[in-house]
């Protein structure tokens, strides 16, 4: 029996191996469709037999308010039905609060739920219930819940008392099973008090609890559920970190990560009520709903309207990702700032999500100067806040490369903030430097990476964020393209002009690269162009090597798997 102090005291070891390859004993693994945890201790023959037990759990069950009662009663088959349900309950309950009360001169255990108000009292099973008065040791609640419980009873109708109970369950149960999984069971038998002692304990559920109440005790004897209905297995969900069952949470958990994801339950799951016991059991489902959201909406442009209508959780587990498929990280802070203003018309509001939500998932190192300017202006920023963004994007900028890498291997094992980290942009970010005189002139940095490089071949472009010079937008591009002669493949650098329309531009320009041993740059092409708007220049093999030599492993253009270019554009005189 040693086991069954496993959950209490260790309660992660118990699911380590759930659901591992021939989990659970040989009887487990024949029973259907059940779902073991992969225990080795299955108490399930012992589960309501008084022969196994000592002490007797009576379930005294309440009726439903009548909408959820109706709907209760058809059952549920999907995660909408049960997120619509659940909501509506919870809301409907906080009405009701004067099913808090039993009798006006009796005070209640109640443990923290979030959405409905349960009852235990004490009563010995050979006479009528007695009523007991707890002292602040109550079951799982600090002195602040015990107090703010207190104030809701006082202020609810006294009028529920037994009449209201529609029907009466009662089990057989061990205590050392219980107990061992559970604190709130565990406080409940060993509180010292008389009333530990006596053989029978008192619950009060509402009808549509029934269900979910029975399985979360038969998993406590046989670490298995028999059901496989996404909304039979959120409630059994809920049902256990009310009881703080850490273990059938877990199992809960995982069984969940198996069904398939949709938008609407990745939604739900992270809208789950929050405690240190749910937070900690359930991570791994809500970091599996983060997943699905963030692969579902990776390519924010094409769904811009629906991840706009998304809530404050969607949006961060979106917003968050490394992979998000967008043009530039100022394309990431105009998107912030118009779901903010949608779901957050009010300035002040907006201010303060956005100072303690969605600020940290805009990347500002990676924005370019232009739009950090704009930031400094923003009315919706916090003005020390939007100081503070700036001046830290802006002094990373300046770093040295190495300083950079250092500080990005530093933030990429936190999974919260990564504000260094790069993403996979479409448009590469550049480095720039511009100067007035003696004439205008700007040097622009672009780096890019060796696989980057390879997936090119055999025809593919990378283009770079917008750099200006003399109030007009310019970019690079890198292709993988043809030779003059068409004989071979080879890695080719263009400089393009935004503008379209009949603006002409005249420029010199010049590429240039590091390569090795003396990882300098070194002047590759030299031009002069009149540019008009949409047009480009270039060269078409800038190393004068064929593909295949260029990317090979000795290639000398790659430092430390990076290639580095530097093109130099002059206002023409």
């Amino acid at each position: 029996m040693n086991n069954l102090n496993v959950d209490l005291f260790d309660p992660r070891s118990i699911m380590d191996s759930e659901f591992s390859p021939g989990g659970g004993d040989a009887e487990r693994q024949t029973v259907g469709p059940r779902h073991g945890s992969g225990s080795d201790s299955n108490f399930a023959f012992a589960f309501n037999d008084s022969n196994f037990s000592d002490r007797v759990l009576r379930i005294e069950i309440l009726p439903d308010l009548p909408d959820s009662k109706s709907d209760d009663a058809d059952g549920f088959t999907t995660i909408a039905d049960w997120a619509r349900n659940r909501k509506r309950r919870r809301e409907e309950i906080r009405k009701e609060n004067a099913a808090d009360v039993m009798q006006s001169e009796e005070q209640i255990l109640s443990c923290n739920m979030p959405d409905t108000d349960d009852f235990l009292t004490y009563g010995n099973q050979d006479e009528d219930a007695v009523a007991m008065v707890e002292e602040s040791a109550g079951i799982g609640l600090s002195s602040n819940q015990l107090a703010d419980e207190a104030s809701d009873r006082n202020e609810s109708s006294s009028n529920m008392d037994c009449s209201t109970v529609i029907q009466v369950k009662t089990i057989h149960i061990s205590s050392p099973i219980l107990a061992a999984k559970s604190p709130f069971f565990y406080k409940l038998f060993s509180n010292g008090m008389k009333e530990s002692e006596q053989r029978q304990v008192t619950l009060r559920i509402h009808a549509s609890e029934e269900a979910a109440l029975m399985d979360l005790l038969k998993f406590m004897y046989s670490n298995s559920l028999s059901t496989s209905m996404p909304s039979a297995i959120l409630d059994v969900l809920m049902a256990a970190d009310k009881y703080e069952v850490a273990s059938c949470m877990r199992y809960c958990s995982r069984l969940l990560r198996t069904l398939p994801m949709t938008c609407e339950s990745a939604l739900l799951y992270l809208d789950l009520p929050s405690s240190v016991l749910m937070g900690d059991a359930v991570q791994p489902l809500t970091d599996a709903a983060k997943q699905f959201l963030a692969a579902r909406y990776k390519d924010i442009t094409k769904f811009q309207e629906e991840v706009l209508n998304l809530p404050l959780a969607g949006v961060e587990a979106v917003l968050s990702s490394d992979d998000l498929q967008v043009a530039s990280e100022d394309a990431v802070y105009d998107f912030v700032l118009k779901w903010a203003r949608m779901h957050y018309p009010k300035l002040e509001e907006r201010r303060d999500i956005l100072g303690t939500r969605l600020a940290r998932l805009i990347r500002f190192p990676y924005m370019t100067c232009r739009k950090l300017k704009k930031v400094m202006t923003c009315n919706d920023f916090d003005p020390e806040l939007a100081s503070k963004v700036v001046l830290d994007a802006l002094f990373f900028k300046a770093e040295a490369p190495y300083r950079q890498r250092s500080l990005v291997a530093e933030e990429s094992s936190n999974a919260s903030y990564r504000r260094f980290v790069e993403r996979a942009y479409k448009y590469r970010p550049v480095k720039v430097m511009e100067f007035e005189l003696p004439r205008q002139q700007c040097v622009v940095y672009l780096d890019l990476k060796r696989e980057e490089c390879a997936n090119l071949f055999p025809a593919g472009r990378i283009y770079s964020q917008a750099f200006h010079l003399g109030g007009q937008g310019f970019f690079l591009s890198a292709h993988c393209n043809m030779d003059q002669q068409s004989s071979f493949h080879c890695f080719g650098l263009f400089l393009g002009m935004q503008e379209k329309g009949s603006v002409s531009f005249a420029v010199d320009y010049e590429f240039a690269s590091r390569s090795s041993p003396t990882e300098d740059f070194a002047s590759k092409y030299k031009g002069n162009y009149t540019f008009t708007g949409g047009k480009a220049v270039g060269y078409r093999n800038l190393f004068g090597v064929a593909w295949t030599a260029f990317v090979a492993d000795d290639s000398p253009f790659f430092i430390n798997g990076i290639l580095h270019l530097r093109a130099e554009l002059t206002i023409k005189q």
